[in-house]
């Protein structure tokens, strides 16, 4: 009775150990296959690195369970890494012999439709070693084994590899047939990854036969796919070929936007760190399938051993075996060391993108600075022009004289909003530009821009259409300048797109809690209208729509780019939303502060005006241009204001130690001690007469900078008259 007990017990425990190995194995089958979808993952990603790793994983699982198809599968897609992303220096013996590995378990496991990718993968690389009718040979057997099989994916992917194999071979048209044919292309683990190669390699072949529009129609898909899924390695391909067919279009403004963004992209996949792990796993990788390689050799040599016993013949092969093991142990030493030098190859490449980061920045500063200088040096002239014109207008011309006068002002007003907008754009891309909050009336705001803009609408016999919610406070907190510019651009631009039309304004609460409210704004027109095409760079730097637009209605081309940016910089964006000939409509919302109850009273920006004639100022003018000293002073007595004159710092401090002035009007940019050095000297000895800068500002100044040198205020140059009067009124009141 104890006996049989104990023969039941024993088959039980047999029957479960058997149970928990088989589980166990389904177990690790699954980590198996998640870990394939992991590297395809990695791949996508451009994480190439961490892809390996993953490969070397899938090994040490397939041996825990000799499963010898995924180890195969894991070297097919070891060479497939090498073949198709050409991430690192791949060694074409190395990946040969990831593939005649794989093809020696293949046939032992019966595995034909691994076998059909390894002859792809063949023939790839028969195609990187010119041995273009080896790779053909390849491709056929692959064919066969497909049509055998009636996989319609894998015929699908053979044609896009086929594609390939033309395109290496500079055969553009049958490699376009090819990519063409080969959509839609289903993949279980890389679906949208390989549609969007396939558009890439398809810009490719378009732009080596000069089909420049095609190509980058490809090129713009593939990048929306690669930036839809974040395929880094798709994103930087793509956006240099569209660089580039922008170049051979003469788009050189977009083209070298492009060139900026795929410098940009090229440096977040290429750098130290992402290198060296790629070399770290790669030699990792490489001596794991070494090592897996000796002990097969091994297992060789035992069997060919037992039965060298019988057999001299055996004992000889059994000799050359060992020799064989030898040299494959050298190999592994040299390949490691060749690894090293690798390595010390990508750290200098490295070293070059990082070279060349630092001269593309360089090179974005110098466009900085310089149309910063010239900004500022046609500020100077500009003042003059603008300054006489002003004066001469008030002095009782002539009517012929009038309309000349009045033509002169136009251009000079034109220029002048020209450099402005240049300015404005690189202050924005430089992020020099701050929100300032302060309280405003945004009823006046908008009846203000409607007022300046009166002369405009009936140029082009418009109507302006005004609808404020009347439920909008008198006070609000917000950015009078950036919301002034933002209206001013969007109002101005319907007017002049639009003829015997109207052009509607409206604003109206769209949500409000008890510190904010948000405020919906609608600027709709009757106009020519915008293509759907180019609704889509509308936003973009001098951008109008088309060369003719230009040509007829005039304007720069950055005052959408401005509105654009401002918002941004407010936390709000645009809607656009238009059609050729039925006209245009620009949304957009913005959060404003409330005005605290006890701040109710107070004035918001230009609200109040005073009359400085009333008044007998004295005023000392630092100014080292002498036609702007004239100008400036006809400007000052026009309100019964004195000046003294001074033609660089040290002459204004002298000044400002001898006499009592009510305010200082301070130039910039002068010889000897610039205007900032002359006001720090004056604020030792004189703390409280207010001084003002009075400049032509450039790219680098900013006016949170001077206030904090000791200037009140500053002026930019040329000015108009009225804003001049009214800044110092506000100082001296």
């Amino acid at each position: 009775m104890v006996c049989k007990v104990k023969h039941i017990l024993y088959f039980w425990f047999a029957l479960f150990s058997v149970l928990s190995q088989a589980q166990s194995d389904e177990h690790i089958k699954d980590s198996i296959e998640r870990s394939f979808v992991d590297v395809y993952e990695y791949k996508k990603k451009a994480k190439m690195g961490s892809a390996l790793e993953k490969l070397t994983t899938i090994l040490e699982l397939s041996d825990s369970i000799q499963d010898k198809k995924s180890k195969a599968r894991a070297y097919l897609l070891r060479a497939e890494l090498g073949i198709e992303e050409n991430y690192d220096n791949f060694n074409i013996s190395e990946i040969e012999s990831y593939l005649q590995r794989a093809e020696q378990i293949q046939n032992e496991e019966d595995d034909s439709l691994g076998l059909g990718y390894n002859y792809v993968l063949r023939a790839l690389t028969a195609t990187r070693n010119t041995s273009y009718s080896n790779a053909d040979a390849y491709f056929s057997k692959a064919e066969k084994i497909f049509d055998k099989y009636h996989s319609l994916d894998d015929i699908n992917k053979l044609k896009y590899y086929r594609g390939l194999f033309y395109l290496s071979q500079g055969i553009n048209g049958r490699a376009i047939e090819r990519f063409e044919n080969s959509l839609p292309i289903n993949d279980p683990y890389q679906p949208n990854y390989l549609r969007a190669k396939v558009h890439l390699n398809l810009a490719k072949a378009y732009k080596n036969i000069k089909k420049f529009e095609d190509a980058k129609l490809n090129a713009e898909t593939a990048l929306a796919i690669g930036k839809s899924y974040d395929f880094p390695l798709i994103k930087l391909q793509s956006t240099k070929i569209i660089s580039e067919t922008y170049a051979s279009l003469n788009d050189l403004e977009k083209a070298y936007q492009f060139q900026e963004n795929y410098i940009k992209i090229k440096d977040s996949i290429f750098n130290v760190i992402s290198l060296q792990s790629v070399a770290e796993a790669n030699a990792y990788f490489d001596n794991e399938f070494q090592k897996r390689h000796i002990e097969q050799l091994k297992i060789d040599y035992e069997d060919s051993s037992e039965k060298g016993k019988r057999n001299k013949l055996t004992s000889i092969l059994s000799s050359a075996l060992l020799i064989i093991i030898s040299l494959l142990t050298i190999s592994l030493y040299r390949n490691n060391q060749i690894k090293v030098k690798t390595n010390n190859l990508l750290l200098k490449k490295n070293s070059e993108l990082q070279l060349a980061k630092d001269n593309a920045e360089k090179a974005m500063k110098a466009k900085a600075q310089f149309l910063s200088t010239v900004t500022h040096e046609l500020r100077t002239p500009l003042y003059a022009v603008t300054g006489l014109t002003h004066l001469l207008l008030e002095e009782n011309p002539s009517e012929s004289q009038k309309e000349h006068l009045k033509s002169l002002k136009f251009s000079g007003d034109y220029l002048l909003t020209f450099i402005n907008d240049i300015l404005q754009v690189n202050k924005i891309e430089a992020k020099k530009l701050a929100v300032e909050k302060a309280p405003l009336n945004l009823k006046k705001v908008l009846n203000d821009v409607v007022n300046s803009l009166t002369q405009t609408s009936k140029e082009n016999n418009n109507k302006i259409v005004l609808n404020i919610d009347e439920d909008i406070p008198k006070k609000l907190i917000g950015d009078y300048l950036k919301m002034s510019q933002i209206f001013i651009n969007l109002i101005s631009n319907a007017l002049k797109f639009t003829k015997n039309g109207t052009v509607e304004i409206n604003a109206k609460i769209v949500n409000e809690t008890e510190l904010q409210q948000t405020i919906a704004f609608e600027i709709k027109d009757n106009g020519i209208g915008i293509s759907k095409e180019m609704q889509e760079t509308i936003f973009d730097s001098f951008s109008q729509g088309s060369v003719q637009i230009n040509r007829k209605y005039g304007g720069t081309g950055l005052g959408l780019t401005i509105v654009k940016s401002l918002l941004e910089l407010l936390e709000s964006d645009i809607q656009l939303e238009s059609k050729l000939g039925k006209g245009s409509t620009f949304r957009f919302a913005l959060v404003l502060d409330k005005l605290k109850p006890e701040a109710v009273n107070t004035e918001t920006i230009g609200e109040e005006k005073t009359d400085l004639k009333s008044r007998k100022f004295k005023v000392l003018l630092v100014e080292d241009n002498k036609i702007n000293q004239v100008i400036t002073k006809k400007i000052i007595a026009k309100q019964n204001m004195t000046c003294d004159i001074a033609d660089d710092g040290y002459q204004a401090i002298d000044h400002a130690r001898s006499n009592r002035y009510d305010f200082i009007l301070m130039d910039i940019h002068m010889p000897g001690i610039s205007g900032i050095e002359a006001t720090k000297e004056i604020r030792k000895f004189d703390v409280s007469t207010p001084i003002i800068a009075l400049t032509a500002i450039s790219l680098d100044d900013n006016k949170d900078d001077f206030l904090n040198e000791g200037f009140n205020e500053v002026i930019s140059k040329p000015f108009d008259p009225e804003i001049f009067y009214k800044k110092i009124s506000n100082i001296l009141t």
